[in-house]
């Protein structure tokens, strides 16, 4: 496990900040020792939460070439069949992984192949499981092509709290399963798309791991 390099800055700028307050608290405001030691106990804990929320873990996957692994941590909050309006402009299985502030960040690829796709969009800053958050949030939409000529859209979508979405990827790169696609910062969405012949293996609720959990299998 060690922290991901989206959170060093942030992390720098908070331990500033927090030690700023804690400093002048004690120096120039209250003189109370329960005062601030209380302040100071909330401030480790905030800081632990930062830190903890850029943790990138170490996670070993043996690529298969017909599987889909999840591309995030979180819970399974859609799965359903839709028409694709960006790319596809077909139907499609689309699969959604809600991150909740606690859980890992780090979005990874599902499959290897070719990024074919790569935009990144502006957008609203809906919760990240409303219906419309898909189209109407800040996002960005990756295609990625396998060896077998099979297509495979992920897209990371901002919430109402995270409002920076990072990706890695550019039309033309080589993506490998299990390697990082990108990260997005405090809460948000990922939502994949799958051919309709792609049997999926997880169920509305499950709670997946990003390159631990196989998302689905082509048929």
């Amino acid at each position: 496990m060690t922290i991901h390099k989206e959170g060093y800055s942030i992390i720098i700028i908070s331990i500033i900040i927090l030690f700023g307050i804690n400093f002048l608290l004690n120096l120039f405001i209250v003189e109370n020792l329960i005062i601030q030691s209380i302040v100071l106990g909330c401030s480790l804990i905030v800081l632990m939460l930062i830190i903890q929320f850029f943790r990138s873990p170490n996670r070993e996957i043996t690529e298969v070439s017909n599987n889909i692994v999840c591309p995030a941590d979180g819970k399974v909050v859609v799965i359903e069949e839709v028409e694709e309006t960006e790319y596809f402009k077909d139907k499609r299985i689309q699969v959604s992984i809600f991150m909740s502030p606690l859980n890992v960040h780090v979005n990874w690829y599902p499959i290897s192949g070719t990024v074919r796709y790569a935009k990144y969009h502006p957008g609203a800053y809906l919760v990240a499981w409303h219906p419309k958050s898909s189209t109407l949030n800040e996002r960005t939409t990756l295609v990625i092509e396998n060896e077998n000529g099979i297509e495979v859209l992920t897209r990371q979508i901002a919430g109402a709290v995270a409002r920076r979405i990072v990706y890695y990827s550019e039309e033309g790169n080589k993506a490998k399963q299990g390697e990082q696609l990108g990260f997005i910062k405090f809460g948000s969405r990922l939502d994949v798309f799958l051919p309709l012949d792609a049997k999926v293996l997880v169920g509305l609720g499950d709670k997946v791991k990003g390159c631990l959990t196989t998302l689905a299998t082509f048929n």
